[in-house]
Protein backbone atom coordinates (compact mmCIF):
# COMPACT_ATOMS: atom_id res chain seq x y z
CA UNK A 1 0.00 0.00 0.00
CA UNK A 2 2.80 2.35 0.88
CA UNK A 3 4.56 1.64 -2.35
CA UNK A 4 1.37 2.29 -4.21
CA UNK A 5 1.00 5.70 -2.59
CA UNK A 6 4.61 6.44 -3.25
CA UNK A 7 4.06 5.88 -6.90
CA UNK A 8 1.12 8.29 -7.04
CA UNK A 9 1.47 11.97 -7.81
CA UNK A 10 -0.24 14.56 -5.58
CA UNK A 11 -0.90 17.83 -7.41
CA UNK A 12 -1.78 20.95 -5.40
CA UNK A 13 -2.51 24.29 -7.05
CA UNK A 14 -0.24 27.04 -5.72
CA UNK A 15 0.50 29.78 -8.24
CA UNK A 16 2.14 28.12 -11.26
CA UNK A 17 3.57 25.16 -9.27
CA UNK A 18 2.43 21.60 -8.46
CA UNK A 19 3.08 19.56 -5.34
CA UNK A 20 4.50 16.04 -5.86
CA UNK A 21 4.14 13.45 -3.11
CA UNK A 22 7.23 11.23 -2.77
CA UNK A 23 8.91 9.10 -0.17
CA UNK A 24 11.99 10.34 1.61
CA UNK A 25 15.30 8.54 1.55
CA UNK A 26 14.70 6.63 4.76
CA UNK A 27 11.32 5.46 3.51
CA UNK A 28 9.70 6.35 6.82
CA UNK A 29 7.58 9.25 5.58
CA UNK A 30 6.30 10.98 2.46
CA UNK A 31 6.89 14.59 1.47
CA UNK A 32 4.93 16.85 -0.91
CA UNK A 33 7.28 18.74 -3.23
CA UNK A 34 6.39 21.73 -5.46
CA UNK A 35 7.44 21.39 -9.09
CA UNK A 36 6.83 23.77 -12.03
CA UNK A 37 3.87 23.14 -14.31
CA UNK A 38 4.86 20.93 -17.24
CA UNK A 39 7.88 19.41 -15.44
CA UNK A 40 8.35 15.70 -15.12
CA UNK A 41 6.71 14.65 -11.85
CA UNK A 42 8.97 11.60 -11.65
CA UNK A 43 11.95 13.82 -10.98
CA UNK A 44 12.74 14.06 -7.36
CA UNK A 45 13.09 17.55 -5.85
CA UNK A 46 15.91 18.02 -3.38
CA UNK A 47 14.84 19.12 0.13
CA UNK A 48 17.07 22.22 -0.02
CA UNK A 49 15.11 23.43 -3.06
CA UNK A 50 11.87 22.91 -1.19
CA UNK A 51 13.08 24.97 1.77
CA UNK A 52 14.06 27.86 -0.52
CA UNK A 53 10.64 27.82 -2.10
CA UNK A 54 8.95 27.94 1.32
CA UNK A 55 11.05 31.01 2.27
CA UNK A 56 9.94 32.86 -0.88
CA UNK A 57 6.31 32.09 -0.11
CA UNK A 58 6.68 33.57 3.35
CA UNK A 59 8.25 36.75 1.90
CA UNK A 60 5.41 37.09 -0.56
CA UNK A 61 2.90 36.63 2.22
CA UNK A 62 4.64 39.30 4.32
CA UNK A 63 4.64 41.67 1.36
CA UNK A 64 0.92 41.11 0.85
CA UNK A 65 0.28 41.86 4.52
CA UNK A 66 2.34 45.07 4.37
CA UNK A 67 0.49 46.22 1.29
CA UNK A 68 -2.79 45.52 3.01
CA UNK A 69 -1.75 47.52 6.07
CA UNK A 70 -0.57 50.37 3.85
CA UNK A 71 -3.89 50.41 2.00
CA UNK A 72 -5.78 50.44 5.31
CA UNK A 73 -3.61 53.36 6.55
CA UNK A 74 -4.26 55.19 3.28
CA UNK A 75 -8.00 54.72 3.68
CA UNK A 76 -7.84 55.94 7.27
CA UNK A 77 -5.82 59.00 6.23
CA UNK A 78 -8.29 59.83 3.47
CA UNK A 79 -11.19 59.53 5.92
CA UNK A 80 -9.37 61.88 8.35
CA UNK A 81 -8.72 64.35 5.55
CA UNK A 82 -12.36 64.26 4.55
CA UNK A 83 -13.33 64.95 8.17
CA UNK A 84 -10.87 67.87 8.27
CA UNK A 85 -12.30 69.27 5.03
CA UNK A 86 -15.82 69.08 6.45
CA UNK A 87 -14.75 70.84 9.64
CA UNK A 88 -12.89 73.58 7.70
CA UNK A 89 -15.89 73.99 5.40
CA UNK A 90 -18.13 74.43 8.44
CA UNK A 91 -15.73 77.04 9.87
CA UNK A 92 -15.65 78.87 6.55
CA UNK A 93 -19.44 78.88 6.31
CA UNK A 94 -19.74 80.42 9.77
CA UNK A 95 -17.12 83.04 8.94
CA UNK A 96 -18.90 83.87 5.68
CA UNK A 97 -22.24 84.14 7.42
CA UNK A 98 -20.68 86.47 9.98
CA UNK A 99 -18.97 88.63 7.35
CA UNK A 100 -21.95 88.76 4.94
CA UNK A 101 -24.20 91.91 4.94
CA UNK A 102 -27.47 91.70 6.83
CA UNK A 103 -30.80 92.44 5.06
CA UNK A 104 -28.93 93.36 1.87
CA UNK A 105 -27.09 96.20 3.54
CA UNK A 106 -23.54 96.49 4.79
CA UNK A 107 -23.07 96.53 8.51
CA UNK A 108 -22.51 100.05 9.76
CA UNK A 109 -20.31 101.06 12.60
CA UNK A 110 -23.30 101.63 14.81
CA UNK A 111 -24.76 98.18 14.14
CA UNK A 112 -21.41 96.61 14.96
CA UNK A 113 -21.41 98.35 18.27
CA UNK A 114 -25.05 97.40 18.77
CA UNK A 115 -24.24 93.69 18.24
CA UNK A 116 -21.03 93.99 20.14
CA UNK A 117 -22.09 91.66 22.96
CA UNK A 118 -23.51 88.97 20.67
CA UNK A 119 -21.40 85.86 20.21
CA UNK A 120 -22.17 85.59 16.48
CA UNK A 121 -19.49 82.99 15.67
CA UNK A 122 -20.34 80.57 18.42
CA UNK A 123 -16.89 80.16 19.86
CA UNK A 124 -15.65 83.76 19.58
CA UNK A 125 -15.21 85.94 22.70
CA UNK A 126 -17.37 89.00 23.23
CA UNK A 127 -14.60 91.61 23.30
CA UNK A 128 -13.05 92.77 19.95
CA UNK A 129 -9.51 92.43 21.32
CA UNK A 130 -10.19 88.92 22.56
CA UNK A 131 -11.89 88.08 19.24
CA UNK A 132 -8.77 89.12 17.32
CA UNK A 133 -6.59 87.01 19.61
CA UNK A 134 -8.99 84.08 19.25
CA UNK A 135 -9.01 84.31 15.45
CA UNK A 136 -5.21 84.47 15.49
CA UNK A 137 -5.04 81.30 17.56
CA UNK A 138 -7.57 79.62 15.23
CA UNK A 139 -5.45 80.55 12.23
CA UNK A 140 -2.32 79.16 13.89
CA UNK A 141 -4.20 75.96 14.69
CA UNK A 142 -5.35 75.61 11.09
CA UNK A 143 -1.82 76.19 9.81
CA UNK A 144 -0.53 73.53 12.20
CA UNK A 145 -3.14 71.10 10.95
CA UNK A 146 -2.20 71.93 7.37
CA UNK A 147 1.46 71.22 8.15
CA UNK A 148 0.43 67.94 9.76
CA UNK A 149 -1.52 66.94 6.67
CA UNK A 150 1.42 67.88 4.46
CA UNK A 151 3.73 65.76 6.61
CA UNK A 152 1.31 62.85 6.30
CA UNK A 153 1.29 63.37 2.57
CA UNK A 154 5.10 63.28 2.48
CA UNK A 155 5.12 60.06 4.50
CA UNK A 156 2.52 58.53 2.22
CA UNK A 157 4.46 59.55 -0.88
CA UNK A 158 7.60 58.06 0.65
CA UNK A 159 5.82 54.77 1.31
CA UNK A 160 4.54 54.67 -2.26
CA UNK A 161 0.98 55.85 -1.48
CA UNK A 162 -0.15 59.08 -3.15
CA UNK A 163 -3.04 61.41 -2.28
CA UNK A 164 -5.33 62.23 -5.21
CA UNK A 165 -4.39 65.55 -6.81
CA UNK A 166 -7.95 66.86 -6.81
CA UNK A 167 -8.29 66.20 -3.08
CA UNK A 168 -4.98 67.93 -2.35
CA UNK A 169 -5.85 70.96 -4.50
CA UNK A 170 -9.31 71.20 -2.94
CA UNK A 171 -7.79 71.14 0.53
CA UNK A 172 -5.26 73.85 -0.33
CA UNK A 173 -7.94 75.99 -1.93
CA UNK A 174 -10.24 75.66 1.06
CA UNK A 175 -7.44 76.50 3.49
CA UNK A 176 -6.36 79.48 1.37
CA UNK A 177 -9.91 80.84 1.23
CA UNK A 178 -10.36 80.37 4.95
CA UNK A 179 -7.10 82.17 5.68
CA UNK A 180 -8.18 85.12 3.51
CA UNK A 181 -11.53 85.26 5.28
CA UNK A 182 -9.86 85.21 8.67
CA UNK A 183 -7.39 87.95 7.69
CA UNK A 184 -10.26 90.10 6.39
CA UNK A 185 -12.17 89.54 9.62
CA UNK A 186 -9.13 90.46 11.72
CA UNK A 187 -8.59 93.66 9.67
CA UNK A 188 -12.26 94.60 10.08
CA UNK A 189 -12.11 94.02 13.83
CA UNK A 190 -8.93 96.10 14.05
CA UNK A 191 -10.65 98.99 12.25
CA UNK A 192 -13.69 98.72 14.50
CA UNK A 193 -11.40 98.63 17.52
CA UNK A 194 -9.60 101.78 16.33
CA UNK A 195 -12.88 103.59 15.65
CA UNK A 196 -14.20 102.54 19.03
CA UNK A 197 -11.04 103.89 20.67
CA UNK A 198 -11.32 107.21 18.80
CA UNK A 199 -14.97 107.57 19.70
CA UNK A 200 -14.13 106.77 23.31
CA UNK A 201 -11.37 109.40 23.30
CA UNK A 202 -13.73 112.00 21.80
CA UNK A 203 -16.39 111.12 24.36
CA UNK A 204 -13.81 111.42 27.13
CA UNK A 205 -12.77 114.84 25.80
CA UNK A 206 -16.38 116.03 25.74
CA UNK A 207 -16.90 114.67 29.22
CA UNK A 208 -13.82 116.45 30.52
CA UNK A 209 -14.94 119.71 28.89
CA UNK A 210 -18.37 119.36 30.48
CA UNK A 211 -16.78 118.64 33.85
CA UNK A 212 -14.51 121.68 33.54
CA UNK A 213 -17.48 123.85 32.67
CA UNK A 214 -19.37 122.41 35.61
CA UNK A 215 -16.40 123.08 37.88
CA UNK A 216 -16.27 126.69 36.74
CA UNK A 217 -19.99 126.98 37.34
CA UNK A 218 -19.63 125.58 40.85
CA UNK A 219 -16.77 128.00 41.51
CA UNK A 220 -18.92 130.93 40.41
CA UNK A 221 -21.79 129.76 42.60
CA UNK A 222 -19.46 129.43 45.58
CA UNK A 223 -18.38 133.03 45.05
CA UNK A 224 -22.00 134.15 44.95
CA UNK A 225 -22.16 134.93 41.20
CA UNK A 226 -25.49 133.37 40.29
CA UNK A 227 -27.36 133.26 37.01
CA UNK A 228 -24.54 132.80 34.45
CA UNK A 229 -25.96 130.92 31.47
CA UNK A 230 -22.56 130.20 29.90
CA UNK A 231 -18.91 130.83 30.59
CA UNK A 232 -18.79 133.97 28.38
CA UNK A 233 -22.20 135.55 29.16
CA UNK A 234 -21.11 137.66 32.12
CA UNK A 235 -19.88 141.12 33.01
CA UNK A 236 -17.79 142.63 35.77
CA UNK A 237 -19.07 145.66 37.65
CA UNK A 238 -16.78 148.38 39.06
CA UNK A 239 -19.26 150.83 40.68
CA UNK A 240 -16.83 153.05 42.61
CA UNK A 241 -13.79 155.11 41.74
CA UNK A 242 -11.29 153.52 44.10
CA UNK A 243 -7.81 152.07 43.95
CA UNK A 244 -8.87 148.57 45.09
CA UNK A 245 -11.74 147.47 42.83
CA UNK A 246 -10.45 145.68 39.76
CA UNK A 247 -10.45 142.51 37.70
CA UNK A 248 -7.39 140.42 36.85
CA UNK A 249 -6.93 138.09 33.88
CA UNK A 250 -5.13 134.82 34.44
CA UNK A 251 -3.85 134.69 30.85
CA UNK A 252 -0.32 135.86 30.18
CA UNK A 253 0.72 137.32 26.84
CA UNK A 254 3.49 135.96 24.62
CA UNK A 255 5.81 138.21 22.68
CA UNK A 256 3.69 139.86 19.98
CA UNK A 257 4.29 142.00 16.94
CA UNK A 258 0.63 142.94 16.47
CA UNK A 259 -2.57 142.83 18.48
CA UNK A 260 -6.29 143.56 18.47
CA UNK A 261 -8.19 144.29 21.70
CA UNK A 262 -12.02 144.41 21.72
CA UNK A 263 -14.48 144.87 24.60
CA UNK A 264 -17.93 146.12 25.54
CA UNK A 265 -18.01 149.19 27.84
CA UNK A 266 -20.74 151.00 29.72
CA UNK A 267 -19.80 154.10 31.74
CA UNK A 268 -21.30 157.47 32.64
CA UNK A 269 -18.56 158.63 34.94
CA UNK A 270 -16.75 161.93 34.46
CA UNK A 271 -14.45 163.48 33.94
CA UNK A 272 -13.15 160.62 31.83
CA UNK A 273 -14.05 156.94 32.03
CA UNK A 274 -10.71 156.02 33.60
CA UNK A 275 -8.71 152.91 32.55
CA UNK A 276 -10.70 150.04 31.05
CA UNK A 277 -7.55 147.88 30.93
CA UNK A 278 -3.77 148.00 31.30
CA UNK A 279 -0.94 145.57 30.59
CA UNK A 280 2.33 145.94 32.49
CA UNK A 281 5.60 144.03 32.28
CA UNK A 282 8.74 144.21 34.42
CA UNK A 283 10.51 147.43 33.52
CA UNK A 284 7.50 148.91 31.71
CA UNK A 285 4.20 149.32 33.54
CA UNK A 286 2.59 151.01 30.49
CA UNK A 287 3.30 148.33 27.88
CA UNK A 288 -0.33 148.54 26.63
CA UNK A 289 -2.91 150.89 28.19
CA UNK A 290 -6.33 152.24 27.18
CA UNK A 291 -7.19 155.27 29.31
CA UNK A 292 -9.36 158.41 29.44
CA UNK A 293 -8.12 160.59 32.27
CA UNK A 294 -9.48 164.00 33.25
CA UNK A 295 -10.52 166.09 30.29
CA UNK A 296 -8.13 164.36 27.90
CA UNK A 297 -9.44 162.20 25.02
CA UNK A 298 -9.16 158.44 25.13
CA UNK A 299 -5.54 157.41 24.63
CA UNK A 300 -3.80 154.22 23.54
CA UNK A 301 -0.35 153.70 25.08
CA UNK A 302 2.19 151.22 23.64
CA UNK A 303 5.56 151.08 25.42
CA UNK A 304 4.53 154.36 27.11
CA UNK A 305 4.11 156.05 23.70
CA UNK A 306 0.73 157.78 23.19
CA UNK A 307 -1.85 157.98 20.39
CA UNK A 308 -5.12 159.89 20.91
CA UNK A 309 -8.26 158.07 19.74
CA UNK A 310 -11.43 159.78 18.42
CA UNK A 311 -13.77 157.69 20.61
CA UNK A 312 -16.65 158.78 22.88
CA UNK A 313 -18.24 156.19 25.17
CA UNK A 314 -19.24 158.08 28.36
CA UNK A 315 -22.99 158.34 27.69
CA UNK A 316 -24.06 155.52 30.02
CA UNK A 317 -24.85 153.10 27.19
CA UNK A 318 -23.13 149.96 25.96
CA UNK A 319 -20.49 150.54 23.28
CA UNK A 320 -18.22 148.12 21.47
CA UNK A 321 -14.60 149.34 21.31
CA UNK A 322 -11.70 147.80 19.35
CA UNK A 323 -8.11 149.00 18.93
CA UNK A 324 -5.53 147.41 16.63
CA UNK A 325 -1.77 147.91 16.39
CA UNK A 326 1.17 146.46 14.48
CA UNK A 327 4.85 146.99 15.10
CA UNK A 328 5.40 147.69 11.41
CA UNK A 329 5.55 151.49 11.25
CA UNK A 330 3.49 151.56 14.49
CA UNK A 331 0.18 151.53 12.58
CA UNK A 332 -2.98 151.73 14.73
CA UNK A 333 -6.76 151.82 14.18
CA UNK A 334 -9.69 152.65 16.47
CA UNK A 335 -13.25 151.26 16.10
CA UNK A 336 -16.45 152.18 17.94
CA UNK A 337 -19.60 150.06 17.49
CA UNK A 338 -18.05 148.37 14.42
CA UNK A 339 -17.05 151.56 12.55
CA UNK A 340 -13.47 152.72 12.13
CA UNK A 341 -13.28 156.25 13.49
CA UNK A 342 -9.53 156.83 13.35
CA UNK A 343 -6.11 155.47 12.39
CA UNK A 344 -2.50 156.56 12.53
CA UNK A 345 1.10 155.44 12.56
CA UNK A 346 4.44 155.88 14.34
CA UNK A 347 3.09 154.50 17.63
CA UNK A 348 6.10 152.66 19.11
CA UNK A 349 7.21 151.42 15.67
CA UNK A 350 9.25 148.19 15.50
CA UNK A 351 8.72 147.53 19.19
CA UNK A 352 7.63 143.97 20.07
CA UNK A 353 5.13 143.56 22.89
CA UNK A 354 6.99 141.97 25.78
CA UNK A 355 5.71 138.72 27.29
CA UNK A 356 5.08 137.63 30.86
CA UNK A 357 3.14 140.65 32.12
CA UNK A 358 -0.17 141.18 33.94
CA UNK A 359 -3.52 142.34 32.48
CA UNK A 360 -5.67 144.41 34.86
CA UNK A 361 -9.27 145.45 34.16
CA UNK A 362 -10.38 148.77 35.63
CA UNK A 363 -7.04 150.13 36.90
CA UNK A 364 -3.82 151.67 35.55
CA UNK A 365 -0.63 150.05 36.84
CA UNK A 366 2.34 151.98 38.11
CA UNK A 367 4.10 148.71 38.97
CA UNK A 368 3.34 145.29 37.56
CA UNK A 369 -0.03 144.29 39.08
CA UNK A 370 -0.26 147.16 41.61
CA UNK A 371 0.09 150.77 42.77
CA UNK A 372 -3.24 151.88 41.40
CA UNK A 373 -4.44 155.50 41.30
CA UNK A 374 -8.13 156.06 42.15
CA UNK A 375 -8.34 159.04 39.80
CA UNK A 376 -7.49 156.75 36.88
CA UNK A 377 -9.89 153.93 37.84
CA UNK A 378 -12.64 152.80 35.46
CA UNK A 379 -16.19 153.21 36.76
CA UNK A 380 -18.94 151.20 35.06
CA UNK A 381 -19.38 147.75 33.55
CA UNK A 382 -17.17 145.79 31.22
CA UNK A 383 -17.71 142.58 29.23
CA UNK A 384 -16.38 140.47 26.33
CA UNK A 385 -12.72 141.50 26.71
CA UNK A 386 -10.89 139.52 23.99
CA UNK A 387 -7.37 139.82 22.59
CA UNK A 388 -5.75 138.47 19.40
CA UNK A 389 -2.12 138.46 18.30
CA UNK A 390 -3.02 139.86 14.87
CA UNK A 391 -4.93 142.74 13.31
CA UNK A 392 -8.54 141.72 12.73
CA UNK A 393 -10.27 142.61 9.48
CA UNK A 394 -12.85 145.43 9.59
CA UNK A 395 -15.54 142.92 8.57
CA UNK A 396 -14.69 140.70 11.56
CA UNK A 397 -14.90 143.68 13.92
CA UNK A 398 -18.24 144.73 12.45
CA UNK A 399 -19.61 141.21 12.85
CA UNK A 400 -18.67 141.16 16.54
CA UNK A 401 -20.10 144.64 17.12
CA UNK A 402 -23.48 143.96 15.52
CA UNK A 403 -23.77 140.53 17.20
CA UNK A 404 -23.80 138.62 13.93
CA UNK A 405 -20.72 136.60 14.87
CA UNK A 406 -18.67 135.74 17.92
CA UNK A 407 -14.89 135.35 17.88
CA UNK A 408 -13.16 134.58 21.18
CA UNK A 409 -9.63 135.90 21.41
CA UNK A 410 -6.91 133.42 20.53
CA UNK A 411 -4.55 134.98 23.13
CA UNK A 412 -7.02 136.16 25.78
CA UNK A 413 -10.58 134.75 25.58
CA UNK A 414 -13.44 136.07 27.69
CA UNK A 415 -14.38 133.13 29.89
CA UNK A 416 -15.46 133.19 33.49
CA UNK A 417 -12.66 130.94 34.71
CA UNK A 418 -10.06 133.32 33.24
CA UNK A 419 -11.25 136.44 35.12
CA UNK A 420 -10.76 137.15 38.82
CA UNK A 421 -12.57 139.99 40.61
CA UNK A 422 -10.98 141.61 43.65
CA UNK A 423 -11.56 144.43 46.10
CA UNK A 424 -15.37 144.29 45.88
CA UNK A 425 -15.73 144.08 42.09
CA UNK A 426 -18.45 141.59 41.13
CA UNK A 427 -19.45 139.29 38.30
CA UNK A 428 -22.99 139.13 37.00
CA UNK A 429 -24.92 137.52 34.16
CA UNK A 430 -25.12 139.40 30.89
CA UNK A 431 -26.31 138.62 27.41
CA UNK A 432 -24.70 141.63 25.82
CA UNK A 433 -26.65 141.72 22.57
CA UNK A 434 -30.03 141.51 24.29
CA UNK A 435 -29.00 144.04 26.92
CA UNK A 436 -27.72 146.45 24.27
CA UNK A 437 -31.00 146.23 22.34
CA UNK A 438 -32.89 146.88 25.55
CA UNK A 439 -30.79 149.98 26.26
CA UNK A 440 -31.34 151.34 22.76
Amino acid sequence: MHYLLAGLLCFCALGNRRLVLSQDIAGSRFVCTAIPVGADPNCAVPPSTMQGTSTQDEQLRDTVMQLRETILQQKETIVNQQGSIKELTSKLSRCESEASPQDGRSRSQGSWRKDYNKNTMGDLPRDPGETIDHLGKTMQSLKARLENLEQQQVRMNTSGVSVPNDLRELLKQRLGDLEKQLLTKVATLEQDKTQLYNETAAHRHRTEAALNSLLERITELERGNFGLKSSEDFKISLPLRTNYLYGRLKSSLPEMYAFTVCMWLKSSSGPGIGTPFSYGVPGQANEIVLIEWGNNPIELLVNDKVAQLPLSVSDGRWHHVCVTWTTRDGLWEAYQDGEKLGSGENLAPWHPIKPGGVIILGQEQDTVGGRFDATQAFVGELSQFNMWDRVLRPADIMGIANCSSYMPGNIVPWVSGNVEVLGGATKGPLEICEDRLFDS
